[in-house]
Formats: C-alpha cells, structure tokens, sequence
C-alpha cells in the first residue's frame, strides 16, 4: 500500500478526508468554562495497543486523573487477511470495557475516542465499530491520517526549542508511521512552541509569521506492519536491514526527502514507544521513568549504539532484556529499523525523545477548542 498524503500543494488535506475515513464527528457537550473541574478523556486505539488518559485542565497544561494501557494487538493478521479477526476484536472489547468503566467512574462528559490505521485498512471495520458500540457503549472514530499526523506534533510542541528553524515531527506506531516537517523561520523563537500549538486547526497556510508545514507523509508501516513484511527472513541482522532499507523505500515521495537541510536549527522529535524504549535503554532503566525520558535529547551515535545492543542480544536477549520489556521485544527492531532509516536519511547531533503523542494531542485539541487553557485557544 503506498503512503498516504494529502491532496493538492503545499500537504493541504482534502476537505473530504473525514468522509472517506468514515469519521464520527465530535459533538460538544457544551463549553466549560475554566473554574468547572471537568475531566477530558482521549482513547488511542491503535493497531498494537489500547491507551486511554483522563485528565483536567491545570494552567496552560493538564493534569493526568487516570489511565490506561494494553496491548491488544488488534491489527494482528491484518496484512494478510485484510480484516481484523475475531480474536483481535475480542480482547480489544474487553480492553474497551475498562475504559468504560473508568469513563462512567470519573462522570467524563468531553472525550474523543479514536481508532487509527488498523481501522482504516480493515474491511470490516464498520462491523467492529457497531460491536463495540453495542457491547461497551463507546462510540470510536476512524480518523484520517492527516489528523493523527496533527494530534502528535501539537502534543510534542512544549519540547520545541526556541531556537528551532526547521523540525521534523516522527510518530512511530502499530500500523502507520506519520512524518511532519515544519517551517518555523517566520516564527518569532519564543513563539515557536505556540506556534505549533495553533496547528491544532490544520494543516492549511495561516499567514506570515507563523509556523508552515512543508509536507507531511502517512507511511502504512509501523511496528507490527513492517515486521510482518519480513517474516520469512530467519536472520536477524539481515531482517533488520531489509525492513530499514524497505521503510527508506517508501519516504520517496516526502518532499524534505531530497532536500539540502542544514544542522543547525534542525530539530527532530521522536514519540512512540520504540523511541522511548530506545531512551529508556540508554538510560539503563530497568523500571520506566517517564519523567527521566520525556524531553531527554540523544544523539545520532548513541542512539546506534543501542540499536548494535539490541541486535548483539538476539531474539532471546531481548525478550528477557528488562529495558525493554514483554509487551515490546517483539517489535523492537522493526522500530528501531524505522529509526534508524530516520537518522539515516536526516543526520542530526540530537533526537528529542517524547513520550506524548495521540492521546496528549487529543486531549490539547480539545481543552484549546473548549478555551480552558491559561494560553488558549491557540486561534
């Protein structure tokens, strides 16, 4: 399947993108204003995991209520079959009813539940959507590719340097790996962070002074997708050269793909779980610590230093490797591979690593929309 990108000049998406995406508009329960305390939820169901955040509004950010997370390996046979199976949907009904239940505990009223690229490739999505409306009262939405790609770069705008000319926003998934390249010459450096943030409108030109997305590219490969392309492959290292130079493949038509871009000024945030595992193995943390990863810049060498780490373990290294854990040393190096093709093709000294991304984004877009943040709505 060939990556996605928006319609016309300039990567502005078709207007009609939501329509062929078959998705749900959200309906506001009514504007909060900032005083009342009510909660917003945002669900990510992605092609490998279901996460969920609750969270209220604090200032100009937010702060997390409750969460949740599994691996539910929803898209599992999909590039196969082209449907999702009935054992995938099973466990992810089940994982959707906990977030119900936490959705009904915490009386949430504004949320957005939403579902990515597994959905949008499956044949029987729509059935699946129904199942889950019927059995766990949740309504999902399939949403395009332009506005996954929208929701993680906004969530990733508090780690945007001042002094950032050109950035290069990476959303590593189960099934799709998204990439927005972003001008922010024109934009003043102490409000270059918000300029981001008023992205949460679109991609579309918003005028001079103010941040210019590029282009931006939806690429069908992600963590699960790339590692089934090579299942036949038993040697390790070479598999891991083929699905990175296979993911390089399909960046070709990305317009900065070809491009002269300096290092300085440059800036490139990764934000998926291969790059926080990544980070966490640097940091040799044999429990998770998101407060020691969110923000941690590396650099190109040691970055690939783990990655060498990684493949001197072997399968079997790695699912026993605390770093990295149960749920990811399957998918590791299919990660790690699109990674490196990253840093392959855009050389940089740093790698600003966030562990934020959809749900974070959701969660802004609609606390900015809803005018509850000190700083917003970035109009």
């Amino acid at each position: 399947m060939a990556p996605e990108r928006p319609l016309g000049a300039d990567a502005i998406p078709s207007s009609d993108a939501g329509a062929i995406f078959g998705t749900v508009p959200d309906v506001p329960s009514g504007t909060p204003t900032a005083d009342e305390a009510q909660l917003y939820a945002a669900l990510d169901l992605g092609t490998n995991s279901c996460r969920m955040l609750i969270a209220e509004p604090k200032g100009s950010q937010f702060t997390v209520i409750d969460s949740f997370s599994k691996t539910v390996q929803l898209g599992i046979g999909l590039e196969a079959s082209g449907r999702l199976s009935r054992a995938s949907m099973g466990r992810t009904v089940q994982a959707l009813r906990i977030c119900q239940k936490k959705i009904e505990k915490h009386n949430v009223r504004r949320m957005r539940l939403v579902a990515t690229e597994a959905c949008r490739r499956a044949r029987n999505a729509r059935d699946f959507i129904r199942q889950v409306r019927r059995e766990t009262g949740l309504q999902l939405e399939i949403i395009a590719p332009e506005e996954e790609a929208r929701l993680a770069v906004i969530s990733c705008a508090p780690l945007v340097s001042p002094r950032t000319e050109q950035l290069l926003v990476v959303d590593i998934g189960g099934g799709s790996t998204e990439l927005v390249w972003i001008d922010l010459s024109a934009v003043e450096p102490e409000d270059r962070p918000r300029a981001i943030m008023r992205l949460h409108a679109g991609f579309q030109p918003q005028g001079d002074g103010a941040a210019r997305v590029v282009d931006w590219i939806s690429v069908p490969l992600g963590v699960a997708t790339l590692k089934d392309q090579f299942t036949d492959v038993d040697d390790d290292s070479a598999r891991f050269a083929l699905m990175s130079w296979f993911f390089e493949e399909n960046l070709a038509n990305f317009s900065p793909y070809n491009a002269e871009n300096p290092r300085e000024g440059f800036q490139i945030i990764g934000t998926s779980g291969t790059v926080t595992t990544v980070a966490a193995s640097f940091l040799g943390l044999r429990r998770y610590d998101r407060a020691k990863v969110d923000g941690l810049r590396m650099t190109s060498d040691q970055i690939d230093t783990v990655i060498r780490d990684y493949l001197s373990l072997g399968p079997e290294g790695r699912r026993t490797d605390p770093r990295i854990g149960r749920d990811r040393h399957a998918l590791i190096m299919s990660g790690a591979a699109i990674l490196q093709a990253l840093m392959r093709i855009w050389p940089t000294d740093r790698l600003s690593v966030a562990d934020r991304g959809l749900r974070e984004g959701l969660l802004y877009a609609q606390m900015s929309a809803d005018g509850v943040l000190e700083d917003g709505p970035y109009e």
